[in-house]
């Protein structure tokens, strides 16, 4: 339960963006009381008049209210329209820029502690409350200026893709921890097991996306109880209520369900945490809906294949038969499903390829990037990039009437169009 409570929590403060200005409102009354009992015990007073400071005050309050306002609504419309022209898949990033949070945080915190200060308004103006309020506000407009430059960046098809990058070769080196080794992967143990009637199958009581399990939490409950475990969907699957969760093998009678059940989080939408798959599958939506014909923007396309690129070769430096957890005996606890080599190449090449079979810039990107990758990845991983490049020729050869355009296509561009070899 402790490991499911501490997902939901990370879960609620990474994706909220209303959380940390409510705590920034929150703080500013305390820290306005703190301030005003300073100003009241060391005798500090503004040499101002109470009506024009009110006025001051009351004047910043109210534009202040309407700034943050106004803000929020530009930002949500951007955002709104980044997502129809790329993915609407982006918005969960939009949402976790700290920039955004800090500045909608000092917003508000200026908001709250303003009101407070002019709320308490006595014979004599608090100076250092008054200048505290004074130069927040004006402090909220550069960074008014900051933001709005930082999330206009970030919301670019190039700023988006290199974050989603980065997300994904993490998640790829922390799913995927030891290097390839010489032999091809195999998953011999796991598959004598699973060819075994499983004890007991336990299924599942919610609906929605798997977004992580708890590894750990469910090997050490294996190993206590002498048995193996087996998780049935993979990570980032859709299940729904009476759908098979877990099957257990050579016992684990004592193992309750709802134990079990605590082990996976669940959630609407699919994430990184535990999914390197979904890295490729936005970033694979960006270049599907750029190469559309309503669009028709095949240098976004090429922008998305770099990307595709650089997290296909981290992959191929990765041993891929990583469902398998052993204890510390050298038992196998765990078995669990993740994509492999070929899963891979088929989720980041396939629709890419088949939406940009007629452009020019995009057919030379893929040959570029899968000559490249063919050179450089083990042999055994060569026969997936040998087959797409392949299919890769023949599509060239359906979807380019003219010789000339038929040996232009062919040519390998990392730059799509304009680079050479």
């Amino acid at each position: 339960m402790i490991w499911l409570l501490r997902i939901r929590i990370r879960s609620f403060l990474i994706n909220s963006v209303w959380f940390p200005p409510l705590i920034g409102m929150l703080v500013a009354i305390p820290i306005h009381r703190l301030v005003r009992a300073i100003d009241l015990s060391k005798g500090w007073y503004a040499p101002v008049s109470l009506e024009g400071t009110r006025t001051l005050l009351t004047t910043f309050s109210a534009s202040m209210f309407t700034f943050f306002v106004f803000v929020f609504s530009i930002l949500l419309l951007s955002v709104q329209l980044a997502s129809a022209q790329l993915t609407p898949r982006i918005i969960v990033f939009f949402y976790r820029n700290p920039v955004l949070k800090f500045s909608l945080t000092v917003f508000v915190f200026t908001f709250s502690f303003t009101l407070a200060v002019l709320f308490r308004l006595a014979d004599q103006v608090p100076r250092m409350s008054l200048f505290i309020a004074m130069y927040s506000s004006m402090a909220c407009i550069g960074i008014f200026l900051y933001m709005i430059d930082h999330v206009g960046k970030s919301l670019r098809p190039i700023r988006l893709m290199n974050l989603i990058g980065n997300y994904g070769q993490k998640v790829i080196l922390d799913l995927y921890p030891h290097p390839f080794t010489e032999t091809e992967d195999t998953e011999t143990k796991a598959s004598n097991v699973l060819e075994e009637v499983a004890f007991r199958i336990v299924e599942t009581r919610r609906t929605g996306v798997i977004l992580e399990i708890d590894v750990r939490g469910i090997t050490e409950l294996a190993s206590r109880n002498n048995c193996l475990i087996e998780f049935i969907p993979q990570v980032g699957d859709f299940i729904t209520d009476g759908d098979p969760l877990f099957k257990l093998y050579h016992g684990g009678e004592n193992i309750t369900d709802s134990r079990l059940q605590r082990a996976v989080a669940i959630g609407q939408e699919r994430t990184m945490q535990q999914d390197p798959g979904f890295a490729f599958r936005i970033i694979v939506d960006i270049a599907v809906k750029a190469l559309s014909r309503a669009i028709n923007d095949p240098t976004t396309g090429v922008l998305a294949l770099d990307q595709i690129h650089r997290l296909l070769r981290v992959v191929a430096r990765q041993q891929l038969n990583a469902g398998q957890v052993f204890d510390k005996t050298g038992q196998l606890r765990l078995i669990y499903r993740t994509p492999n080599w070929k899963n891979f190449v088929n989720l980041a090449l396939t629709e890419i390829r088949h939406y940009g079979n007629d452009s020019i810039q995009i057919v030379r990107r893929l040959r570029a990037l899968l000559e490249n990758l063919i050179n450089i990845v083990p042999t055994q991983r060569a026969v997936a990039l040998r087959a797409e490049l392949e299919i890769l020729n023949r599509s060239i050869e359906h979807n380019f009437y003219h010789p000339e355009d038929r040996a232009n296509a062919a040519f390998a561009d990392s730059l799509g169009v304009g680079g050479s070899r």
